[in-house]
């Protein structure tokens, strides 16, 4: 047959898929509309090209000069050839469908571009067309070869950013160079005995129920000098990987969920049954890692569920962080209700504890019936009382365990319960429920509906706080394969509650954000960033949230002590601005000085919140380190005039020239929006493109105004 190109484009991005003269198909490139694609520095570009999908098969191995640690060099991926394609039409949107088969089987691979941003979100079907049953050990979401093309030395010219993610120290960003990760020009290319494969590789994983613990679900390729930057998330609320490695003279990238060497996947599929892969995005720009990341948050933008929530970013208090600590009794929330409602907040959120008449309820969790000994006349009468003074009330819980304890853990059949080899799975204390099961979801639907009817509770607050390894190997192919299932009927739960109660606000949480991906955050309102209870820590979290989270998604705790001097109250209030209040703290034994301060950070967030469901971030210090002594976060306002930026200090000089290169040469007014009576100096020098700041504390921060004239 002769090669022939496909493709399908938006107002922002081309895809074209390539079909060569024996009908294989490879992912030729992802550009944005309108660019030119760099000229290849490789003479071995089109053979830099990689299989559209990469499927391995049980029987099947890898084949010769390739490493069967890696994605790539599968047997089964070359040996599936195009047999037919066609485009989708959606809201903004157009999906380019590429089927590909073999006698075993048919893969299609399903390419999406949207009109609003240069993104690329890919998942791959299988079908199993043979009369026997076959087993899938590995399906890929996206295999992109030739990213480095336009390189001559790929291994020198580009850096790989890889974000860390750890209970207490979220969304830390550490860049590396390509060599030092042993991903280097090894003068292999080319040579008659063909070893021009992935010769090394770097890969990043995650296995279990805690899908961000240890690195969030993304990477970052970027060209030195911000001639381009390559920036990918994998969605999925469980197991994942992606990898890049040296191919054939360039990077490549493959990305997608559960594979059976890392966790522990098999899907069985019997004669006609498919089975589709978890999403994976990839944002390409001609631009630098800034431009990137304002691209992918429109397109988080575009993906998740529509809610009012975030459009309307209400200030929320929750009782838990450096307050009750999740021991509440009715006496302590009346206490803080009229400083909550002082200062502004419009949730009241009783955090962990009501249910349980003393502190022991860790293992005894599963009822979630409230508490009589907290609560003297009873949760409904206090939820009652919030309501009353314009609070709307919200309560945690944890949906998807069962303390070992617990009534609940003899009431449901072992089938409801994560299994193996025939025993229930124990996780501090707790066992975890399968959603795939009909009776849990049944029950839990008739809590929140309880929760929401009767006690009037407009949020909840969905924690989890274990870490299920093992996967459940209850009616399914393979543990990975159950705890994918799961996964994924979780989040249909999840969506059948938004559809009977479309007010309802619903955050998701993780031992803080053990789970922030965009499985869960297109489906949850808003997500919790930490559990980090020292404010000039979280700093350094805060000012990187946007790179996983949209703003308006991102609630970051400010909680004032009435012991903390004023300037380190006001920089846990900072630390909250540019994203989602969660506010906490002791308000009730705050001095009025004290109060003024934190009240005045919430009239500033009503002030400017308008501007954050739209605003892109922008980092004038580069991506914050974790003991840098100085940090900084800007947000852009839609429309280009106005500009924000928390900046904080942590030590070092007591001044910082804050480089905005998108604003030099051009008139700005600079102004200081809180803590208004703190001193600061600013200083706007329009031919350099630099905001000057000066402040006296050792630790502060201020929250400034950029208007462009």
């Amino acid at each position: 047959m002769p090669s022939q190109t496909i493709s399908v484009e938006s107002n922002a991005l081309q895809v074209t898929v390539f079909i060569d003269e024996d009908g294989s198909a490879y992912l030729q490139q992802v550009i944005p509309r309108g660019s030119t694609p760099q000229p290849s520095a490789s003479k071995y570009f089109k053979a830099s090209y990689a299989p559209l999908v990469e499927v391995r098969l049980a029987g099947e191995g890898t084949e010769k000069h390739k490493s069967s640690k890696t994605l790539v060099g599968t047997y089964v991926g070359p040996r599936l050839k195009y047999k037919s394609h066609e485009t989708q039409y959606g809201t903004g949107s157009k999906t380019l469908n590429v089927t590909l088969e073999d006698s075993k089987i048919a893969v299609t691979a399903h390419l999406t571009v949207y009109d609003s941003t240069p993104v690329l979100r890919s998942t791959a079907a299988i079908q199993n067309k043979s009369d026997k049953p076959i087993v899938i050990t590995q399906l890929t979401s996206l295999v992109l070869g030739g990213l480095t093309t336009g390189s001559q030395k790929w291994w020198a010219d580009y850096t790989l950013s890889v974000p860390n993610n750890s209970w207490f120290r979220e969304a830390q960003w550490i860049e590396h160079d390509l060599p030092s990760l042993g991903v280097d020009d090894y003068g292999a290319y080319g040579r008659p005995e063909n070893h021009w494969a992935s010769l090394a590789h770097y890969a990043v994983s995650n296995r279990g129920t805690f899908s961000t613990e240890g690195h969030l679900p993304m990477g970052l390729l970027k060209r030195r000098g911000n001639a381009e930057t390559w920036l990918w998330q994998v969605e999925n609320n469980g197991s994942w990987r992606w990898e890049i490695g040296d191919w054939k003279d360039s990077v490549y990238l493959v990305a997608g969920g559960p594979i059976e060497t890392d966790h522990d996947w098999r899907q069985r599929l019997g004669p006609g049954e498919t089975f589709t892969t978890v999403p994976v995005a990839l944002c390409h720009v001609l631009d630098d890692y800034e431009s990137a990341f304002a691209a992918l948050t429109q397109y988080r933008r575009t993906i998740r569920r529509k809610h009012k929530d975030n459009q309307t970013l209400p200030i929320i208090f929750n009782d838990y962080m450096n307050c009750l600590m999740g021991d509440p009794t009715d006496e302590k929330i009346l206490a803080l209700i009229d400083p909550v409602v002082r200062a502004g907040a419009e949730y009241f959120v009783i955090d962990c504890g009501w249910y349980a008449d003393d502190a022991g309820w860790w293992d005894d969790v599963g009822e979630w019936e409230p508490s009589k000994k907290r609560f003297s006349k009873g949760l409904k009468h206090l939820l009652t009382q919030l309501k009353e003074k314009g609070l709307t009330p919200g309560l945690w819980i944890e949906p998807e365990v069962v303390g070992v304890r617990s009534v609940v853990a003899h009431q449901l059949p072992d089938e409801a319960f994560f299994q193996r080899d025939g025993q229930r799975i124990v996780e501090k204390g707790r066992y975890q429920l399968d959603f795939r099961h009909p009776a849990v979801r049944e029950r839990m639907h008739g809590i929140i509906h309880r929760l929401v009817t009767e006690f009037g509770a407009g949020y909840f607050k969905f924690d989890y706080n274990i870490e299920v390894t093992q996967g459940t190997d209850v009616n399914t192919s393979s543990p990975g394969s159950g705890q994918l299932d799961h996964n994924r009927a979780y989040l249909a739960w999840v969506n059948e509650l938004h559809d009977r109660f479309p007010d309802l606000v619903i955050e998701n949480c993780s031992s803080g954000a053990q789970r922030m991906d965009y499985a869960m955050l297109a489906t949850h309102a808003l997500q919790s960033t930490s559990d980090q209870q020292d404010p000039d820590r979280y700093a350094a979290i805060s000012a990187a949230l946007p790179t996983a989270v949209t703003p308006e998604q991102g609630a970051t705790w400010a909680y004032p002590q009435p012991e903390w001097d004023d300037e380190m109250n006001a920089l846990t209030v900072v630390n909250s601005l540019l994203g989602r209040i969660h506010l906490s703290g002791r308000l009730d034994i705050l001095s009025p000085t004290q109060f003024g301060i934190i009240k005045e950070g919430m009239d500033v967030y009503r002030e400017i919140r308008a501007d954050l469901p739209t605003a892109t971030a922008f980092w004038p210090l580069g991506l914050p380190h974790w003991h840098d002594e100085w940090l900084a976060l800007g947000m852009a306002a839609e429309g280009g005039g106005t500009f924000y930026i928390s900046v904080w200090r942590r030590g070092g000089k007591d001044s910082v020239e804050l480089p905005i290169e998108r604003l030099k040469g051009r008139d700005v007014q600079s102004e200081l929006l809180y803590p208004k009576a703190f001193g600061v100096d600013h200083e706007w020098r329009k031919d350099a493109g630099v905001l000057s700041v000066g402040v006296p504390s050792e630790l502060c921060a201020r929250l400034l105004r950029l208007t462009v004239s």
